[in-house]
């Protein structure tokens, strides 16, 4: 079976963090790399202005001298490319109906740039059908694909084969700590705003935080057994959940989330977790769909 990692490019520093990202992940998938930029057509209102062949031209330009750059830094992995034209949400989806990976970039904080200006980024999340991998660009001599531990956010009494599944091979394939991260809502005797400034947790509240961690381990037993060189450190956090996964993973090399299927009458919806970790973890984010 073929295996792609696709990698969307619009020339920004952000997109070619994520195709940095996306082709050491190929490399650890024995995948093809797919890097695909789009042609922006009919979403502008004075879009029929502009040259087409010109910008055609250049988008060729721009994914011909990134593949030649990521070819010559690794050697040997199977490479694709191509410029489509077309709308950015329709062609993300169809790519990712293709794809075991679709990897893109992304500002955080105050929104997603993502992977063309106009938040095709925002849709590809909700609608794709396979992961999605969100990469920021890392800040002076900070590597892209860089070591430590892959952290996975679960929520109270939801553990997602899909998101355990990914999170246990991500592990595994970087030969890496994964840390599990289970959510639950803060008893009213142990409320906080933070962690650092939390008390210390009644006795009874500290005997169901056990209890429910060693729920969460007793579940996770048939992916150690699948995965036997990956340590999973299980631990239950109490408190907001988009700001504990954000910062638990703010020394990792990969934070993993969920999101189910679900389109908001107003919009794109992905959940409130999702989203702002989206927005604010510092390290490439990788949105799992599940059932």
């Amino acid at each position: 079976m073929s295996h792609t990692v696709t990698a969307g490019l619009d020339g920004s520093r952000e997109s070619r963090a994520a195709l940095d990202w996306a082709a050491a992940e190929a490399v650890r998938r024995s995948a093809t790399l797919e890097i695909v930029q789009v042609h922006e057509t009919g979403v502008y209102p004075f879009s029929q202005l502009q040259d087409d062949q010109v910008e055609i031209d250049h988008a060729e330009r721009v994914v011909q001298e990134a593949s030649a750059a990521v070819g010559s830094r690794h050697p040997g992995l199977r490479l694709t490319s191509q410029v489509v034209a077309g709308r950015p949400a329709n062609v993300l989806d169809e790519i990712a109906s293709r794809s075991d990976l679709l990897v893109l970039g992304t500002r955080g904080l105050g929104g997603l740039r993502g992977f063309f200006v106009g938040s095709a980024a925002l849709p590809a999340v909700a609608h794709a059908r396979c992961p999605v991998v969100l990469v920021r660009a890392p800040k002076g001599e900070d590597a892209v694909d860089r070591k430590g531990d892959v952290v996975v956010g679960l929520k109270p009494d939801k553990a997602p084969r899909e998101i355990l599944d990914f999170a246990f091979d991500a592990a595994a394939r970087r030969s890496a700590r994964l840390r599990v991260r289970y959510g639950l809502e803060a008893p009213p005797t142990h409320r906080f705003r933070h962690r650092r400034e939390a008390p210390a947790a009644p006795a009874a509240d500290a005997r169901m935080i056990e209890e429910q961690t060693e729920r969460l381990r007793s579940h996770l037993r048939p992916w150690q057994e699948r995965h036997p060189t990956v340590e999973a450190d299980c631990r239950t956090l109490v408190g907001p959940p988009a700001a504990e996964l954000v910062e638990e993973a703010a020394d990792a090399a990969l934070l993993v989330v969920g999101r189910r299927p679900h389109t908001h009458r107003v919009g794109t919806y992905i959940g409130p977790v999702t989203h702002a970790v989206m927005h604010h973890a510092v390290v490439p984010v990788a949105v799992i769909p599940h059932d």
